[in-house]
């Protein structure tokens, strides 16, 4: 169902693409769903590793059947996971991804700070919120980034900028970096 609503596929798209995401890339994304960024990023990093874990056992199925051919070709690794019990991933990443799941976090600034450790220093995170309670607005939305920026500084990223993608509630993702400045 969620990789068929139209705006998922969309919202998901988009979030990768601001990444910038390079063919040998390392990426991870966090609660991949149905894995339409996993996709999208396996298109991007072809001589690179796409990584993924999910707390439900149903979506790491159906994303594996998304992404059959390219974890067949060892470039995409999906994981029964959750983000406070991520698995290894070998050598630092170069971007994560987090898409409407950073409010289901225990303890969200400690899970970014443990992600930040993943990260190789100028490496990239994008969190993005679609807020759906009912009666989201442009506000809503708004709220939501600022929360997710303050969020990532408290965890020691730098440079965060906020993108919008305007759909209906409109979608904030919300940008950052980890320091190259290794004491940080």
């Amino acid at each position: 169902m969620f990789a068929l609503r139209p705006s998922n596929r969309r919202r998901n798209i988009w979030a990768v693409s601001l990444l910038d995401v390079q063919p040998t890339d390392r990426v991870l994304e966090i609660g991949f769903g149905p894995g339409v960024a996993i996709a999208a990023f396996a298109d991007r990093a072809t001589r690179g590793q796409v990584f993924g874990v999910d707390h439900s056992q149903a979506m790491v199925r159906h994303a594996a059947r998304r992404n059959a051919a390219a974890i067949r070709a060892r470039r995409v690794h999906l994981a029964h996971a959750s983000v406070e019990r991520l698995p290894s991933f070998g050598d630092p990443l170069d971007a994560i991804l987090a898409v409407n799941s950073v409010g289901f976090w225990p303890d969200p600034v400690e899970r970014l700070r443990e992600l930040r450790r993943l990260l190789r220093p100028a490496g990239r995170i994008a969190l993005v919120s679609q807020p759906r309670c009912p009666g989201a607005t442009r506000d809503t939305t708004v709220r939501a980034a600022q929360e997710l920026q303050d969020m990532l500084t408290r965890a020691g990223f730098t440079h965060t900028r906020v993108a919008t993608l305007d759909l209906d509630p409109p979608v904030a993702c919300v940008l950052a970096t980890n320091p190259t400045d290794v004491t940080s």
